[in-house]
């Protein structure tokens, strides 16, 4: 009798294609997951990314000292750069660039809210999705459910920040003085455009690390929930 309920209930929560493998693979004292459980579990992991990653890029230097998401001159600045310090203007090169980081690490104040927004939203069926996807099957959701919110959000805040500590003065300068040298071929990127597709990279970019983080780190797993919830992908 209980092994009909259990396979009703599997049945229910992954289909007839996927049941009796799922009963085969449930780890001996998980129990019995419901949706809600499954799709709690998978909402905690989000959040957990969004809690412990996206908040360290708010903060001074989140993105110009950390190397995994530092954001680089586009490469029609590349050419800028290396030919301002050619004629002794690196600290204007420099400062440029960390100005330039400086305005991503503000607009990803922006985006917890949307998160948050998008995992209440999630589905069941995105959640069994997520689940038994690969490890990076949860910050493709994010990144399909939020891109169009969060450079909708992120855009104004760079150009306002751009405008706030001097960025955009510093690189019309930069810009200006390399057009003015002889024969060099001018530029005028869309440094606003650029730095919020960039700051969007990042923010999916560190919370890929952890949703791996917790796939693959059974340390990282700091819920009796997660350990339950990620068994089964364990042994997917």
């Amino acid at each position: 009798m209980k092994k009909i309920v259990l396979s009703l209930i599997v049945f229910g929560v992954f289909g007839c294609a996927e049941m009796q493998q799922v009963l085969d693979q449930l780890p001996q004292g998980t129990g019995i997951l419901s949706q809600a459980e499954i799709g709690n579990g998978l909402k905690e992991a989000l959040n957990n990314g969004i809690t412990k990653q996206v908040s360290k890029l708010t903060a001074t230097d989140g993105f110009f000292k950390n190397e995994a998401v530092k954001i680089l001159l586009p490469e029609e600045l590349q050419t800028v750069d290396k030919k301002l310090r050619q004629i002794g203007m690196s600290k204007l090169a420099d400062e440029g660039l960390k100005l330039m980081n400086r305005a991503a690490e503000d607009a990803v104040k922006e985006a917890t809210p949307i998160f948050v927004d998008a995992v209440k939203q999630m589905t069941f069926n995105d959640a069994k999705n997520i689940l038994m996807g690969n490890e990076n099957s949860a910050t493709t959701y994010l990144q399909n459910t939020t891109s169009t919110s969060l450079y909708a959000k992120f855009n104004p805040v760079i150009k306002n920040s751009y405008t706030k500590v001097g960025a955009d003065k510093i690189w019309n300068q930069m810009i200006t003085r390399y057009n003015a040298i002889p024969l060099v071929k001018k530029v005028n990127p869309d440094l606003t455009d650029y730095t919020t597709n960039k700051a969007m990279d990042g923010v999916f970019k560190m919370i890929s690390v952890e949703e791996k983080n917790i796939r693959t780190n059974l340390t990282a797993r700091s819920s009796d929930l997660l350990r339950r919830v990620f068994a089964l992908q364990d042994k997917k």
